[in-house]
């Protein structure tokens, strides 16, 4: 596989804290600019590991589609029968390489409202029934069908809107990189949500805490970082289902 590197600045640089106390993935040029730059970024020269990591993606989405048809059929009806509209909502994410993609989930709004730059907020006229599927995470299973088609994997940076804003900023304005975290496809579940960086990014630091521990996870993919990350998803999947 290509290596594809981000030429970094040159200039007096003031190494900025990253998402694990590191300074090696992001630097802060000035007091004034409040702009950041990431440091060179790769992805690792793995191709037999990333040709796995695509089978593991496609059959695991093949396999979970085949096995929750049932639940997604009936999912589907009882949204038709809670409100008048389609029964899928698709909003342009961006994916591997920027190619943009319709992200898919089960419609949970009685207006399917869509943002072109931002998330639409989960309390924006949420049907009671879209606020269940949104708390158990059943709207987001038909993703599995973005992961199916390669759009997604299930481990992966975080699936972004075009030209999306926090705190009134643009995330390729608020860093010069950002889009290196396009290197990987987008994924079900990441570093950064696994990291306790799953709040909506309100504040830009928030925001570069996420966009660097995207990039940590490009450049220090492996296998076995997806297993650790699944199963400290799946671990939190079954805090959240048992709390009481």
């Amino acid at each position: 596989m290509t290596e594809k590197t981000l030429p970094q600045r040159t200039g007096p640089f003031r190494a900025a804290e990253s998402s694990r106390g590191r300074a090696d993935s992001v630097t802060l040029s000035g007091q004034r600019s409040n702009r950041f730059y990431l440091n060179p970024v790769r992805v690792p020269d793995l191709p037999v590991q990333l040709a796995i990591k695509r089978t593991i993606d496609a059959a695991s989405a093949l396999s979970g589609l085949l096995i929750l048809a049932p639940a997604l059929v009936i999912i589907a009806v009882l949204i038709k029968l809670d409100s008048r509209g389609p029964v899928f909502s698709r909003q342009l994410h961006t994916g591997l390489n920027g190619a943009p993609f319709e992200l898919l989930t089960f419609r949970c709004r009685a207006v399917d409202t869509c943002n072109d730059h931002q998330p639409i907020p989960d309390n924006q006229h949420v049907t009671p029934l879209g606020r269940f599927l949104t708390r158990t995470n059943l709207a987001a299973l038909p993703r599995l069908w973005n992961v199916l088609v390669g759009d997604l994997s299930l481990v992966g940076p975080r699936p972004h809107i075009p030209d999306m804003l926090v705190a009134g900023r643009s995330y390729g304005d608020l860093m010069q990189g950002y889009e290196c975290r396009n290197l990987m496809r987008p994924g079900l579940t990441g570093l950064a949500q696994t990291a306790d960086l799953n709040d909506p990014a309100g504040h830009h630091w928030m925001a570069i805490r996420q966009i660097v521990s995207d990039v940590d996870y490009v450049r220090q993919f492996s296998l076995l970082l997806d297993l650790k990350i699944m199963t400290r998803a799946a671990n939190n999947a079954v805090k959240r289902w048992t709390r009481p």
